[in-house]
């Protein structure tokens, strides 16, 4: 298995921003030194290409990302600062994704420690997300031949508003999210299936909920390719979160999605995305359970 990583390409982002870019760091060291990382492989990927991104966005949306000609209230909608750094930050974030999803139609699952940037729409980036990395693989591989159906399971706290977005025109994507309804966006892109959450809601009626999702979506997609957008921000003590969720709760999450792709027998591509715990190391120990969920899960394609 293939585990692709971006820490090394650091934003220069502002002193006391919410943002926790250090995560990305912290996560690929702790994997590393996982005792279940032997026999798997940690990759540096190819940034993805300007083709690839206008598969997913507008063509004046990427034009103005790549020269730096975005508004001041563009910017701000993004969340931190344009640079050349966030620019090509961006692009291999989707680029591992991408690289993520042609390997795991050899490997079975493949992983980026980065990515579930959900909220880019076709037009605009939002929520600290400039390129939608699940739309860009999605279509790749589509245009490709390589996948005729794809899911997209997105348990983040946040909706997945921008893939939503971007995927609404194509059949061939079932889009599913399951997060807290009150949480931002607070325009919500409504996908193919939502599951909008009370604030507080705690591990039982969580994971209740989502058995009964998964194997609703699963028949519905009938995927031959599952990108599996996780998010460490359901967690109970999540600055940006309003859930309940324990840390052995979103492993038995994990876990969940991962029998349910197994029993499909499909390739998965899994991704981080959010994850903003008042400690930073409880996010990153979260992350770092899914990894090893996945990393263990073995599924063959």
């Amino acid at each position: 298995m293939q585990i692709f990583y971006t820490d090394h390409f650091v934003l220069p982002i502002p002193n006391g921003h919410r943002f926790p870019m250090q995560k990305y760091r912290l996560l690929r060291e702790h994997v590393q030194q996982a005792d279940w990382l032997q026999g798997h492989t940690l990759v540096e990927p190819p940034a993805a290409e300007v083709t690839q991104l206008l598969r997913a966005h507008h063509h004046t949306y990427v034009t103005q990302i790549m020269q730096g000609a975005l508004s001041a209230a563009e910017v701000r909608r993004i969340g931190f600062p344009w640079s050349p750094q966030m620019v090509e930050r961006s692009r291999r974030a989707a680029g591992a994704t991408l690289a993520a999803a042609h390997q795991s139609l050899c490997d079975g699952v493949a992983i980026s420690l980065a990515g579930g940037t959900h909220h880019a729409c076709v037009g605009h980036g939002e929520g600290y997300c400039v390129f939608n990395d699940s739309a860009v693989a999605a279509l790749e591989l589509h245009a490709l031949g390589l996948v005729k159906r794809v899911l997209v399971v997105d348990l983040d706290v946040h909706q997945g508003n921008g893939t939503a977005d971007i995927m609404r025109p194509h059949e061939w994507c079932y889009t599913f999210s399951m997060h807290g309804a009150k949480n931002y966006p607070f325009r919500k892109v409504a996908s193919d299936c939502d599951i909008d959450l009370p604030d507080g809601t705690t591990d039982d009626e969580y994971l209740t909920t989502l058995a009964t999702a998964l194997d609703y979506v699963f028949h519905m997609a009938r995927p031959d390719l599952v990108l599996y957008v996780s998010g460490a921000d359901p967690y109970e003590d999540d600055s940006l979160g309003r859930l309940k969720l324990t840390k052995p709760g979103l492993a038995t999450r994990d876990a969940m999605v991962a029998q349910m792709i197994r029993s499909f027998g499909v390739p998965c591509v899994v991704t981080m995305a959010g994850g903003y715990a008042n400690d930073i190391n409880d996010s990153v120990a979260i992350h770092a359970n899914t990894v090893r969920t996945f990393v263990k899960m073995n599924v063959t394609p």
